[in-house]
């Protein structure tokens, strides 16, 4: 009766088991489909349409920055980024204008502005494809003519291409030598971002010096002394690790400070263009500006006064223009963003901006 009693044990072990395994791997089969079914139901959009590359979701609490809640996290730019840099997109209507804004957002603690001039024009895509390590975006830089620039870039503490020094305008009919003192963004050896106006004192490419105010030049009035360190007032060397030029200054400690006038800078400053613009929040992250106009895909461009009032409402205290129109291009993540303005395509520049690891 023993041996009996054993063996039904056993059979009835051997015959029940692969049934319960069985049951097991229908049970994972069904979790597993059911799981699959609900990822892809929240992958679609709301048209229903499945569109993963063209992702967008609405900022939220790990922003680096808050910003207004028409800017939607571009995640489809963002593949591999580390923490420290965001990219956002924003198509508001703008004065009843069709827009088209991209931004950058980044922590200069943890992500490395290059400042970069190249001995001849070059395209913003080429910038950002030749630069060597792990790279992230990359924008057009200050103004220049063919293969020079006009604005300030400083990396690492070296003096790369200087502020424009001097120009002409009409005064009493004849053509008069004016000293523009002109904006620039800079970062300092412990990552703090300003903006100031800018002189390079001193004979070639002198020593630069920063100052709270412009030199206050006009059109048809007569030009003022060139900028030393005593004029304009309160100037001061400026010690920065990286800098980029530019014109004119949108905000300034806190508030809109457009000084195209007192920098001599006429840039269709009324008129709706593709623009650039860099600046800086009061939690010190840094912000890169491109908007998209001047081309045939609806989007009209800003005026000066609209690209410091877009800058201001995400939270920025300080803030610069870059060269703009067809210079206006952004790259990230080895994707275009904006449409150039121009019907060839991409202008090539002499000055741009890459944000990379450090």
């Amino acid at each position: 009766m023993l041996h009996l009693l054993i063996f039904l044990k056993k059979y009835l072990y051997l015959t029940l088991q692969p049934a319960k395994a069985y049951m097991n791997r229908l049970t994972s089969i069904a979790t597993a489909l059911a799981l699959t079914a609900s990822i892809c139901a929240c992958s679609k959009s709301n048209s229903g349409d499945y569109h993963p590359k063209q992702e967008i979701v609405p900022v939220d609490s790990t922003a680096l920055t808050v910003l207004p809640a028409d800017w939607k996290k571009a995640v489809h730019l963002m593949k591999d980024f580390p923490t420290g840099i965001q990219v956002y997109l924003n198509k508001k209507a703008i004065n009843s204008k069709t827009t088209l804004l991209y931004a950058v957002v980044f922590d200069p603690k943890l992500i490395e502005l290059k400042p970069i001039v190249s001995a001849t024009n070059k395209k913003v895509s080429d910038f950002y494809q030749e630069e060597i390590g792990k790279k992230f975006a990359c924008i057009n830089g200050g103004f220049f003519g063919t293969n020079t620039s006009y604005s300030l870039s400083i990396f690492n503490g070296v003096v790369s291409a200087i502020n424009i020094k001097s120009l002409t305008r009409p005064y009493n009919s004849v053509n008069a030598t004016y000293y523009p003192t002109r904006a620039a963004f800079g970062l300092t050896a412990n990552n703090t971002a300003e903006v100031v106006w800018v002189y390079h004192v001193g004979a070639g490419n002198g020593t630069v010096y920063s100052y709270p105010t412009p030199s206050p030049n006009l059109l048809n009035t007569a030009p003022q002394s060139v900028p030393n360190a005593n004029f304009p007032a309160g100037g001061s060397i400026w010690n920065v690790n990286s800098a980029i030029g530019g014109s004119p200054m949108l905000i300034k400690n806190g508030n809109i400070n457009i000084t195209d006038e007192e920098e001599l800078i006429v840039i269709d400053n009324n008129s709706s263009r593709a623009r650039s613009a860099i600046g800086y929040t009061a939690n010190n992250k840094v912000i890169l500006l491109a908007a998209e106009g001047n081309n045939t895909s609806g989007a009209a461009g800003l005026t000066l006064a609209e690209v410091a009032q877009a800058m201001k409402e995400m939270g920025c205290v300080g803030a610069v223009n870059l060269d703009g129109g067809g210079s206006t291009a952004l790259y990230v993540n080895g994707v275009h963003t904006v449409k150039p303005s121009d019907a060839a395509g991409e202008r090539p520049v002499v000055t741009a901006l890459i944000l990379k690891s450090k």
